[in-house]
């Protein structure tokens, strides 16, 4: 019987202290985790590697090729700590943020900060968001050394909350010396991906690459957008997404600088943006935020997963849902479902994209004719890609299918990084062990083996006609499964 693939929509799960141990990260993957995200704003890069460890032994065990994603923490501003961790704020009320309030010393009256260039950044009239917008402050008046502020939303406020400017404009680099000191550990970690936050030009993303590569390390680069100036300036966000592997939308920050209202609209652009650039696109933050502690999603969050799935997003992410959550596995499970029920929509099975284009290479007509020719032709089952580095399978990603793609690689760093890519099913595969002759047949006895094809099936393959050289793709034959 041939196994069903039900899921395009891959899952992005953070790894916390609810999810890090052995028997749940097992059962995570069952549940349908395709990548893990380490979060490097907690923990020790030990810490990370002993649970990187972990996710490769399940995975092994699981038979599957899940990614791992090192999350660099950022340049995220922060508030300093008060004297008994939290205030109350009441709309109305006087406060400051100042440059010589120590740490530990914050009131109701102001707290220090560690962000010398705040008195630089803003003017009189500005809006300031803390703790991801729930406190408002407007700014009244500079000093030197501190920012006189009205709170217009009060409530309570806690020690090292974030500060971000309505409308952006607060910037540090996008690389921390704590990122930089992350960066040159995470050889323990072997990440497949890595996320750079606070991404602001394509500087940011050079540099990461740069530092990773002194590493020995070549993962694929994630670029988080959270600066509301890079979605306001195409030019510098078209550099972002050709410096990177794909783009993380990350909601949170960016959402509190654009405003809620903004973000719905910038979300599908950079979607749209990003599959017609060739990149991948996770979706992140707050997507079932109620699962933290209820075992069901409420309607506007399935709602919310299935907007993101209709409109081509590679992966959706869960960040405390599954880090620090009550119901981790629930909670996949629940993401799991809400993707497949969109995908069964007939706009995220049919693809109108590039009709109106020309390919640029053999590989590109390749890869994109096939999937064309697959929806178009219904006894396909699949589309196997016989690849090296995987760009074959990430180029047909880019349109809308119902069918899966059979990544087959010898490569198992191009595997992992396949985790990531809508619709593609990493498996191993080693054409090189074979005549050229047999290599096809090989194929689809190793795809029928698997439970992936049945007798009666046909399936569209596409290789190179030299194998084992990258980029060589330029045959695509339709075969029959006897």
């Amino acid at each position: 019987m041939t196994r069903r693939i039900n899921r395009r929509t891959k899952i992005v799960a953070t790894v916390g202290p609810a999810s890090e141990s052995e028997t749940m990260l097992a059962r995570l993957i069952q549940a349908g985790v395709d990548v893990f995200r380490l979060n490097f704003s907690h923990g020790s890069v030990e810490q990370h590697a002993r649970v990187a460890r972990r996710i490769r032994k399940q995975a092994a065990l699981a038979d599957r090729y899940i990614g791992i994603l090192a999350d660099l923490q950022g340049p995220k501003i922060r508030i300093s700590s008060f004297r008994d961790d939290a205030i109350e704020l009441a709309t109305g009320d006087r406060f400051r943020l100042d440059l010589d309030i120590a740490d530990g010393e914050g009131t109701v009256r102001g707290v220090g900060l560690e962000y010398p260039a705040l008195t630089e950044s803003v003017v009189p009239g500005d809006t300031l968001l803390l703790d991801d917008g729930r406190i408002r402050l407007r700014v009244d008046d500079l000093e030197a050394r501190a920012v006189g502020c009205s709170v217009t939303v009060g409530g309570r406020l806690s020690s090292r909350k974030g500060i971000n400017r309505l409308g952006g404009g607060l910037a540090a680099p996008a690389l921390t010396d704590k990122d930089r000191e992350d960066i040159r550990s995470l050889g323990q970690v072997q990440p497949d991906f890595v996320a750079v936050s606070f991404v602001s030009s394509t500087d940011d993303i050079e540099i990461a690459r740069e530092l990773l590569a002194e590493q020995g390390l070549d993962p694929a680069l994630i670029a988080k957008i959270e600066r509301a100036e890079v979605v306001a300036d195409s030019d510098i966000l078209d550099g972002i997404l050709n410096a990177s592997t794909g783009i993380m939308v990350a909601r949170g920050d960016l959402g509190v600088e654009v405003g809620d209202a903004q973000l719905i609209g910038i979300q599908k652009e950079l979607i749209s943006r990003a599959r017609k650039m060739d990149r991948v696109v996770i979706t992140a933050t707050q997507m079932m935020e109620s699962m933290i502690s209820s075992s069901m999603p409420t309607r506007a969050e399935v709602f919310d997963v299935a907007n993101a799935v209709l409109d081509g997003t590679d992966a959706v992410m869960l960040s405390a849902e599954t880090a620090v959550g009550e119901y981790p596995v629930d909670v996949v499970t629940a993401m799991a479902d809400a993707a497949i029920g969109a995908e069964r929509h007939p706009v995220a099975r049919t693809s109108r994209y590039r009709l109106d284009k020309l390919f640029t290479s053999a590989q590109e007509t390749i890869a994109l004719s096939a999937i064309y020719a697959a929806n178009h032709y219904p006894n396909v089952k699949g589309i196997a890609s016989l690849t090296e580095s995987g760009t074959t399978p990430l180029l047909m990603s880019r349109l809308s299918s119902g069918l899966p793609i059979f990544g087959l690689s010898r490569n198992a760093v191009t595997l992992q990084k396949l985790s990531l890519c809508r619709g593609v099913v990493p498996l191993y595969f080693d054409a090189e062990a074979f005549d050229a002759d047999s290599v096809e047949a090989r194929a689809i006895e190793f795809l029928s083996d698997g439970g992936f094809l049945a007798r009666g099936d046909s399936i569209l393959l596409t290789k190179g006609e030299v194998m084992g050289r990258s980029g060589s793709t330029n045959i695509m034959k339709i075969l029959p499964v006897s």
